[in-house]
C-alpha cells in the first residue's frame, strides 16, 4: 500500500467540501490531479470511498469511517510536526539547573520568568547545590546548566561569568561594628564565624577562610549551615558573623545589618557553568535569556558590576 499524508489531507478536503472544484482550489492543485490521488487511494484500499457523478459527491459508510481516522492521523501528524519545530528551537523538552543559595537573590528568579515565558513548554527542574555537587552533576549529566561561585577547573565545562560582587559581612543588628559604614576585615578576627560547611571542595568557606588568613587571623567557625535564610537567622540571634555576596547584602532585615568589606579586594563571582559543546536547544535558549538579562542589569545602573560575559572561559584541566 503506497498510501501517503498527502492523500490522506486530500481525501479530508473532499469530504469535507463535498466538491472536487472546491477541494481543489482549497489544496491549490489541478481538479484533474485531485480526482486521480483520490482514485489511487481507493485503488489501495479496496474500497470506495465518494460516490460521484456529475451532480454530486456523497460519502460512503466506508469513506465516513476512513475520514473519521484521517483527521485524526493528520491532527497527531501536525501535533508531531509542532513538538519537534519546538524542541528544536529550544522552546520544548527538559532542562535541569542547579544552583547556589545566593543566586536565588540576584540573577535567577529574573532568568526563570523570562525564560519560561520565551520557553512555556519545557520542563523544568530546580535543585539548589553546593559548587561541588554542580560540577559532579554537570559531568555526570545529571544537570544541564549550574549557577555557582568558585569553581573548580573542570576538563569539558564552560564557565561564564554572570555577575562579580564585592563581599559584605552579616552581622546582627545590636552589633558594636554595625555602627561603621564599613568594616575592616581585620576586625573580625575576634568574631565567631557561621559559614557553609568546608567540604567537599572547592567550598565558600574555604575561600573565606583563605581571605581571614590574608588578614592576619585565622577565624573561627562556631556553627556550619548549607542554607543563606539560616545562616541568617543564626547571625541576629548572635551566635555568629558571616561572609556573603552583595547580593545577600542588599536584603532588608531588621535584625541583621549588612556592611561592606573594607580592604578587601577581593570579589566573588556568579558564574553560569555548561558541559561544552552541549548540541541542546533548550540549554541554549536558557543561555541566550540568561544573557539578556545579564546585559539589560548591566545597562540599567551604572553601579552595576555585572560583566558582558560573552566570551566563554574554558577550563582544559581538572585540578
Amino acid at each position: 500500500m503506497s498510501m501517503d499524508l498527502r492523500q490522506l489531507r486530500y481525501f479530508v478536503a473532499v469530504a469535507e467540501e463535498l466538491h472536487f472544484g472546491h477541494a481543489a482550489h482549497r489544496l491549490r492543485i489541478a481538479q484533474p490531479a485531485l480526482s486521480r490521488q483520490i482514485q489511487s487511494l481507493e485503488k489501495d484500499l479496496l474500497v470506495q470511498l465518494l460516490f460521484r457523478n456529475r451532480r454530486r459527491v456523497q460519502i460512503t459508510p466506508a469513506g465516513q469511517v476512513f475520514l473519521e481516522r484521517a483527521r485524526l492521523i493528520l491532527a497527531r501528524t501536525d501535533e508531531a510536526v509542532l513538538a519537534a519545530q519546538r524542541a528544536g528551537g529550544g522552546v520544548s523538552g527538559t532542562l535541569n539547573l542547579g544552583f547556589v543559595g545566593s543566586a536565588t537573590y540576584d540573577v535567577l528568579p529574573g532568568v526563570l520568568r523570562e525564560f519560561l515565558q520565551a520557553a512555556p513548554h519545557v520542563d523544568l527542574t530546580l535543585s539548589e547545590m553546593t559548587v561541588y555537587a554542580q560540577i559532579e552533576a554537570l559531568t555526570e549529566k545529571r544537570i544541564d546548566i549550574g549557577l555557582l561561585r568558585l569553581p573548580a577547573k573542570t576538563e569539558g565545562l564552560v564557565f561564564r561569568t554572570i555577575a562579580r560582587e564585592p563581599l559584605y559581612v552579616a552581622l546582627p543588628g545590636s552589633h558594636r561594628l554595625a555602627q561603621l559604614p564599613a568594616v575592616p576585615l581585620s576586625a573580625l578576627s575576634e568574631e565567631a564565624f557561621v559559614l557553609y560547611p568546608d567540604h567537599p571542595r572547592p567550598s565558600w568557606t574555604e575561600y573565606i577562610i583563605g581571605l581571614c588568613q590574608q588578614a592576619g587571623f585565622r577565624p573561627v567557625v562556631v556553627q556550619r549551615t548549607v542554607e543563606i535564610q539560616t545562616t541568617l537567622s543564626l547571625v541576629a540571634a548572635g551566635i555568629g558573623v558571616s561572609i556573603v555576596p552583595k547580593c545577600i547584602g542588599d536584603l532588608q532585615r531588621k535584625d541583621v545589618v549588612f556592611r561592606r568589606l573594607a580592604g578587601v579586594r577581593a570579589r566573588t563571582e556568579l558564574l553560569a557553568a555548561y558541559r561544552e559543546h552541549d548540541p541542546s536547544p533548550v540549554v541554549q535558549t536558557f543561555l541566550k535569556v540568561l544573557w539578556r538579562r545579564v546585559r539589560a542589569q548591566k545597562g540599567s545602573s551604572r553601579n552595576n558590576r555585572s560583566m558582558d560575559a560573552e566570551e566563554p572561559v574554558r577550563h582544559p584541566a581538572k585540578h
